[in-house]
């Protein structure tokens, strides 16, 4: 599916540092963004949904940035490698100043010109380090190392060899690296949540991992109540869903290496995902 904006969209999407010369301009009978209750909100956290001043110049709160739910509308409609360029000149938040690069992803080929890699398993994390913002690839380092013996042992590889349900694709919540490594603000996740749920509504796989508490907050914010201060240890051991799609929740690499006795968990959690992951699709 290609994506198809008529000015408005264009305009609002340049003013994010979007470029759109490469897609198809819409037929003029294309009603314009915001001329009807068609476009959706972009979803946030329950923490964020708080009263806000009657001052558009200065929103105190993420969840009513003038730019998010026409993004969010936009993004719903790309093909895989429209989403991809388009992570690649995002420009919505502050991260893009002081990225060397984006980290979309990495893992299945994709199968086919427009379309998604075919994987059985998406394995999402938080936001990129030191080692992903220089590489543009996600879970590189000690951490990706880790990842990596931990799927090979369960018959699985980013390498994408063999069929697909033996192939996983691996992203971050975070498609730009925080500056010193630090916890992702409220505003950054707002801006890339529609990049993730574009990525897992092109992909379908048929279990998701959450490593790490952002994502873990960011994949079941609607569908567990108060997840945003729920430690993540008592999530562990459950099946969840994501757009309908099984998820589980584990540690992620870079907290198993400072925590070791936490692996055998961890393993537990894979093994969960194995599991349901083989069962007959519902």
């Amino acid at each position: 599916m290609t994506l198809l904006l008529d000015p408005r969209q264009r305009a609002m999407l340049a003013e994010m540092g979007v470029r759109t010369d490469f897609l198809p301009a819409a037929s003029s009978d294309v009603p314009a963004a915001g001329a009807s209750a068609e476009v959706a909100p972009a979803k946030v956290h329950r923490s964020e949904t708080r009263h806000q001043p009657a001052t558009p110049q200065a929103p105190s709160s993420p969840s009513a940035h003038p730019l998010a739910s026409l993004a969010a509308s936009a993004v719903s409609e790309m093909d895989w490698d429209a989403l991809a360029q388009s992570v690649r000149e995002c420009q919505a938040c502050g991260l893009c100043k002081t990225r060397k690069n984006t980290v979309f992803g990495v893992g299945a080929p994709a199968a086919g010109p427009g379309l998604a890699p075919r994987a059985d398993w998406l394995i999402v994390g938080e936001a990129p380090g030191e080692n992903e913002d220089l590489q543009g690839e996600p879970f590189v380092g000690q951490a990706g190392r880790l990842l990596d013996n931990m799927l090979k042992a369960l018959g699985l590889s980013r390498q994408a060899q063999g069929a697909p349900e033996a192939s996983v694709y691996i992203l971050n919540v975070l498609k730009c690296r925080p500056p010193g490594n630090r916890n992702p603000q409220p505003e950054e996740l707002l801006q890339c949540a529609p990049f993730l749920e574009r990525q897992v509504a092109l992909l379908q796989p048929k279990i998701i991992v959450a490593m790490g508490r952002f994502a873990m907050q960011s994949l079941l914010k609607d569908t567990v109540p108060q997840v945003e201060s729920m430690p993540l240890g008592k999530l562990r051991g459950q099946i969840y869903s994501y757009r309908g799609i099984p998820v589980v929740v584990t540690y992620h690499p870079a907290y198993l290496l400072r925590s070791l006795a936490e692996k055998a968990k961890a393993w537990a959690d894979l093994c969960l995902a194995l599991s349901r992951a083989r069962r007959p699709q519902d």
